[in-house]
Formats: C-alpha cells, sequence, structure tokens
C-alpha cells in the first residue's frame, strides 16, 4: 500500500490530519452544480478561500452507526489508503460535516450508499497544518433540508464549476474541481470500473 508520509524529507512534517470532503453536485440550468461556502477569515487552514464542505475524522466517526453503507467500489478505493474502520469514518465524518456546516442532511443516521469517491489530496508536507483529506461526491437528490449551518462557511450557495473555478479558489481546490470535471465527462460503468483514483501529493497529481 503506498503511504506519501513515508516519502522522505530531512525534516520531520507535521502528520497530516485524516479529512473529507463532501461534493454535493445538482444538476443546473447551465450544467453541474456544487455547494460550496467561504472559509472565514479566523480559520488557520484555508482562511478566506472558498471551499466544500469538510473536515477532519473525529474519534467517534469510525464507529458511529449509518442507515446503510458505502457501495463495494467506493469503499474499495478508500481501502488503498485506509483501514477497514477509517474507510467508513471517512464517509461518516463527511455526512457529518455536510450537516454541520450547511444544514443540509443525509439523515440520522445517514444514508452512504449515495456516496462516490472522487480522489484524495494531502497537505504539502511543508504546510504547518495538514490534512490527508478524500473528496466524495454525492446528488443533491440525495439530502434534504434548508441551507444554514454552523457559520463555519460563509456565503453557502450552489456554484457552476467554471464560476467557481474563476473565482481562484486555493490550488488544491482548483485542482480538485479539474479532477471533478473528468469524472464528469466519464460514463457511469467507467466510474465504477476504474481501477486507480488520483491522488494529489507534494502538489503532483499520480494514480493509486
Amino acid at each position: 500500500m503506498f503511504n506519501p508520509m513515508s516519502a522522505g524529507s530531512a525534516h520531520c512534517p507535521v502528520v497530516a490530519r485524516h479529512a473529507a470532503s463532501l461534493i454535493v453536485l445538482r444538476d443546473g440550468p447551465s450544467g453541474p452544480e456544487a455547494l460550496m461556502g467561504l472559509r472565514g477569515a479566523g480559520h488557520r487552514f484555508m482562511p478566506n478561500h472558498l471551499v466544500f464542505p469538510g473536515g477532519a475524522v473525529d474519534p467517534g466517526d469510525n464507529t458511529a452507526p449509518a442507515a446503510s453503507e458505502l457501495r463495494q467500489e467506493v469503499m474499495r478505493h478508500l481501502l488503498i489508503s485506509a483501514d477497514p474502520a477509517l474507510a467508513r469514518g471517512l464517509a461518516i465524518a463527511a455526512a457529518r460535516e455536510l450537516e454541520e456546516e450547511t444544514g443540509l442532511t443525509l439523515g440520522r443516521p445517514p444514508q452512504l450508499e449515495g456516496f462516490d469517491y472522487l480522489c484524495r489530496a494531502v497537505t504539502p508536507e511543508a504546510s504547518p497544518v495538514r490534512f490527508d483529506a478524500r473528496f466524495l461526491v454525492v446528488h443533491a437528490d440525495r439530502v434534504s433540508g434548508s441551507l444554514a449551518g454552523s457559520g463555519e462557511l460563509e456565503g453557502l450557495r450552489w456554484y457552476r464549476l467554471e464560476e467557481a473555478l474563476a473565482l481562484q479558489p486555493a490550488l488544491v481546490t482548483q485542482n480538485v474541481i479539474g479532477r471533478l470535471q473528468d469524472w464528469l465527462a466519464m460514463s457511469p460503468q467507467a466510474r465504477r470500473t476504474r481501477a486507480r483514483t488520483p491522488l494529489l501529493f507534494e502538489r503532483t497529481w499520480r494514480l493509486e
């Protein structure tokens, strides 16, 4: 199993925390739209940047209940870089963070079978705050509720992908949107049968 944390360097980098982001997609009049918001200026990590809902995995996420489980092909991709408990915990974290940050819910406990796996991105070793983030995708018809949330994300709304890119979000978000556009261009069969998925490590994409 490839472990980018073992990619050697002369110093000891901050350990990257496991995290998950959930890209909620809907079909807009001019193409796909994603739910995004601005991280507040007081955040240590990516303040004032446009992001998808998400956050670090909490200790209880690995054992929290779910109303339905991840599909086999989604779990298979997550297991490349996580043990079974963490792989499931990443999905639970994505559902939990969605509800906390946006007010939208996948149910209590959450329904996980609608999730797809997009890619993984690890914050560069030189950063003082690091995350090993997995990006999951779900269609808006799987969620319910009204946009509200905790206030952690400001200006929550639906963005066309091209509009989000034009606002020049952080490089990692630009890269993930690019991978999302590639994924959307694939047939459903091709998405389900992918043998490998993209990993962004030290600002370079590779497959894992």
